[in-house]
């Protein structure tokens, strides 16, 4: 896997799961109240954020407009990059920056063929006369070169993949017709096929392998999988307001203020939008799992806390930025334990967990799953490898921070992953951030074999990173919740306090990583961030570097 690289280029150019389950395109789900006696997040260290620094609200009108001259100016920027003439480059998202500058992330294509590994960002400060591009960071420097007739039939790809799937326990695979590509994540190109697996998988997930196979020998070059597993009565949150719409004489669960977001109803199949939740007097559920819209009340208001916690704390306008709701599907399957985003109708969906009687429809599982979609929008780490350890931690980190931030007193803030679900039947969590390696399986530090792990686990580098950079080392009490973090070296870190970190992981997810950027890569983009948000070579940025470092990222 290759890494990120970040370089300046010349100025001028106008512009203007959670569960361990098997990405570019989709990813895994999931996943007491008492006073606070630690820092709770909130310990200060140097000067407060730099607002300039910090991303812009905008309407999806601005964004639009954005998004339209970028793509106008996107052949001039191609040129000032370098790249050759069988190179164009296809606009995905733009950030823009309080004090104007624009971070304009692109795909690439080869002839027509998409580069796979090929994304970058441009870095375009504010203030010169016609743009002033400072810097560019790509995935890969492979120079894209290759010819385009393929020796291997797209035939003999598709079978390659439907075995693939078949030995990774799949049932009913089905290969998709294979598209020719560029595979470039690797830091040389390389004609290939990615062809996409459909079926289930073993655990009743639904099944998106994407296999990359070599045009020329028909050779595997790499794999991942697309599905990304972790006023009403909830089961998990309490009485919570809802967005909801009237309809006709009753109500449905729509949500106008945040871009249309709705829950629909499953009832226990496998496939299809869903039959919308009606109401009569918008009184939903009953806090058990015995009403069917319980658990559709708690994905709702997962739902809405997630927009809520996107838009006022990083200036974000939805999922995917552009004002428009995602939505939520319930009552998956039966017995399903497990919940899962999709990027191909833009969607989460959850099961019923065993029995059918507990939903995977808890808060920091609802953020999770929608999370995996900001990623996606953005940086869209390759769910595999040391990548898909930062995707699975990125859901982590936030989904921890819309729980600290929506002060539920059902299920308040801490640094366990789905406590509330008990899927292991013992009420302990899924996962924990502050000593990973407490679930028996995850990573506490880095180490040259954790890209090799399942993406759940290795992803306890970067969720035992952010911990450090939050609350520091060693033992406190936050929230009832007790907690004792060790270091990889037993140095000791201080915490900045999570309101700074979340802020620090936010810009570095969407400004400077890409879809390879592995450890070392997260290091560097963090430290970026921290300076842009906070000042250069600040209290911030070096308490970054001390928790990358507790964790042996160095």
């Amino acid at each position: 896997m290759s890494k990120t690289f970040t370089t300046p280029i010349s100025r001028g150019g106008k512009r203007r799961s959670v569960i361990a389950a098997g990405a570019a395109v989709a990813a895994a789900a999931l996943l007491a109240t008492g006073m606070t006696t630690g820092s709770a997040g909130a310990a200060p260290a140097g000067d407060d954020v730099r607002a300039g620094a910090t991303p812009a609200k905008m309407t999806a009108s601005v964004r639009a407009e954005l998004m339209r001259d970028a793509n106008a100016t996107k052949a001039d920027t191609a040129k000032s990059l370098g790249l050759g003439a069988k190179e164009k480059l296809v606009v995905k998202d733009v950030i823009k920056d309080k004090d104007g500058t624009v971070h304009t992330r692109y795909d690439r294509t080869y002839a027509g063929l998409p580069v796979l590994g090929g994304d970058l960002i441009v870095h375009e400060a504010k203030g010169k006369k016609g743009g002033d591009a400072r810097s560019v960071t790509k995935a890969s420097k492979a120079t894209i070169k290759v010819a385009t007739t393929a020796s291997v039939a797209p035939t003999g790809a598709a079978k390659t993949a439907v075995k693939l799937a078949k030995a990774d326990g799949t049932k009913k695979a089905v290969a998709e017709t294979p598209r020719k590509v560029v595979w470039a994540a690797d830091g040389k190109s390389v004609l290939a096929y990615e062809t996409v697996v459909g079926g289930v998988q073993k655990d009743g997930t639904p099944n998106q392998l994407h296999v990359i196979t070599d045009a020329a020998t028909g050779k595997k070059l790499f794999e991942f999988q697309g599905i990304k597993t972790g006023s009403g009565e909830s089961q998990y949150s309490g009485s919570v307001e809802l967005g909801t719409s009237k309809e006709g004489s009753g109500f449905t669960l729509t949500d106008a203020d945040r871009g249309g977001h709705k829950t629909t109803n499953l009832e226990n199949k496998e496939d299809g939008e869903g039959k919308a939740f009606t109401d009569e007097d918008d009184k939903w559920g009953n806090g058990k799992g015995d009403d069917p819209q319980t658990a559709a009340v708690d994905a709702q208001y997962g739902a809405g806390v997630t927009w809520d916690y996107y838009k006022n704390v990083h200036g974000r306008n939805g999922i995917a930025d552009d004002g428009k709701g995602a939505y939520s599907r319930v009552h998956y399957g039966d017995s399903y334990v497990n919940a899962f985003w999709d990027d191909e109708c833009f969607c989460m969906t959850y099961g019923d967990g065993e029995g059918n009687k507990a939903p995977l429809t808890a808060l920091d599982v609802a953020a999770h799953e929608m999370s995996h979609g900001v990623t996606s929008k953005t940086a869209g780490l390759e769910y595999t490898g040391e990548s898909g350890g930062l995707n699975e931690a990125t859901s982590d980190i936030f989904g921890t921070s819309v729980e600290f931030s929506a002060k539920n007193k059902e299920d308040v803030g801490d640094y366990n992953i789905g406590e509330e679900i008990n899927i292991n039947g013992d009420g302990t969590p899924l996962r924990y951030m502050d000593k990973p390696s407490k679930d028996g399986q995850s990573a506490d530090n880095w180490s040259d074999d954790v890209g090799g792990q399942d993406v759940h686990y290795s992803s306890g580098v970067a969720n035992h990173f952010f911990y450090l950079l939050s609350e520091g080392s060693g033992a406190k009490e936050i929230n009832g919740v007790k907690y004792d973090s060790p270091t990889a070296d037993g140095s000791k870190v201080e915490g900045i306090g999570r309101d700074k970190a979340e802020k620090i992981w936010y810009k570095a997810l969407t400004t400077y990583m890409t879809s390879t950027t592995d450890y070392k890569a997260a290091r560097e983009a963090t430290v970026k961030a921290a300076n842009d948000l906070f000042g250069a070579d600040g209290a911030e940025a070096k308490a970054v570097a001390a928790a990358w470092a507790g964790v042996n990222v160095k």
